[in-house]
């Protein structure tokens, strides 16, 4: 068997989980061949974070077996790097059972891991994230934006003041490596064993962002509040990283009664639409994507057909 792997990218609430699930379907039906689904969600490797993260429920799954989905607690630290080990470790083992791997998900970074390695080997320097930091409480987000901007400007521009924990990290690399995490990373050279295919989902803007809305309707009223009520009452603190994301950070603030429930829903909406416009930026960059223009979850299974054909 070609050591081929399908990778399904896009903005959130693009249908992504729909058609991998379609096209894992169809290679069983047509081609007498098992595929399985890795997740390259950043926050769907949680337990307990469900509804926010649009994780699939069984019933979408429709048997396929899916990866790296409720792997662990919120408060363990994941990150693309070690995405990469898992991603690959299960990749190798799915060719090994003559099974085809399907990578589906919107992190960007994580699939670029995955497919172009990542040098992540720079030790952490608590001194200099503490000084950081105190630079950041002191003068806010843009005052280590623009320190990074100065020694950095290739990362910055790939970053807005409020990633200020990724700014610290590339700050902190370069001060111990004398290198940019860009420079680092085209000296890292990873020896690939697989073809990586990627396919993407093209909306038109304004369908997209009624998508988004659509959804975030619907998590409000599937729980999303009792669920994140649920995550902070297992004893998990509001700050972790996975609960610092768009969905439950704004329902923590309404918990918090800092906003109202109306504003907290307007304010998901806003945000997923950013994030969404975040992630096809960074996408477009990639040109190996195969793009489809989509304007309708109808036309998810004529897509799927499309892929596996080129694959096969």
């Amino acid at each position: 068997m070609e050591r081929k792997v399908i990778v399904i990218t896009g903005p959130t609430c693009s249908g992504k989980t729909s058609l991998s699930i379609n096209v894992a379907e169809m290679l069983n039906l047509s081609a007498h061949l098992t595929a399985e689904i890795i997740s390259a969600d950043s926050r769907q490797v949680f337990k307990y974070l469900d509804i926010g993260t649009a994780k699939p429920t069984p019933n979408e799954m429709r048997g396929i077996k899916h990866h790296l989905i409720d792997c662990f607690e919120p408060d363990k630290d994941y990150s693309a790097s070690k995405f990469e080990n898992d991603a690959l470790r299960l990749i190798e083992k799915l060719f090994s059972e003559n099974k085809i791997p399907i990578v589906a998900g919107g992190s960007g970074l994580y699939i670029k891991s995955l497919i172009d390695g990542i040098f992540d080997t720079v030790d952490k320097d608590e001194q200099c994230r503490e000084d950081l930091l105190l630079i950041r409480n002191e003068y806010g987000n843009e005052a280590i934006y623009d320190l990074l901007l100065e020694v950095d400007p290739e990362s910055a521009s790939k970053m807005i003041p409020q990633n200020w924990k990724r700014i610290i990290r590339a700050l902190e690399v370069f001060k111990l490596s004398g290198k940019t995490i860009g420079e680092l990373q085209r000296e890292y050279k990873r020896e690939n064993e697989f073809e990586f295919v990627q396919y993407g989902l093209n909306w038109d803007r304004e369908i997209l962002y009624k998508n988004i809305e659509d959804r975030v309707d619907d998590m409000i009223n599937n729980g999303l509040i009792d669920e994140t009520k649920n995550v902070l009452n297992k004893g998990f603190n509001q700050n972790l990283n996975s609960l610092n994301t768009v969905g439950y950070k704004e329902i923590i603030s309404f918990l918090n009664e800092e906003i109202s429930l109306e504003r907290a829903i307007e304010l998901i909406k806003r945000n997923t639409r950013r994030f969404a416009k975040r992630q096809m930026t960074w996408f477009r960059n990639d040109s190996r994507i195969n793009w489809f223009n989509i304007s309708g979850k109808g036309e998810l299974n004529s897509i799927a057909e499309k892929i596996i054909k080129m694959y096969l």
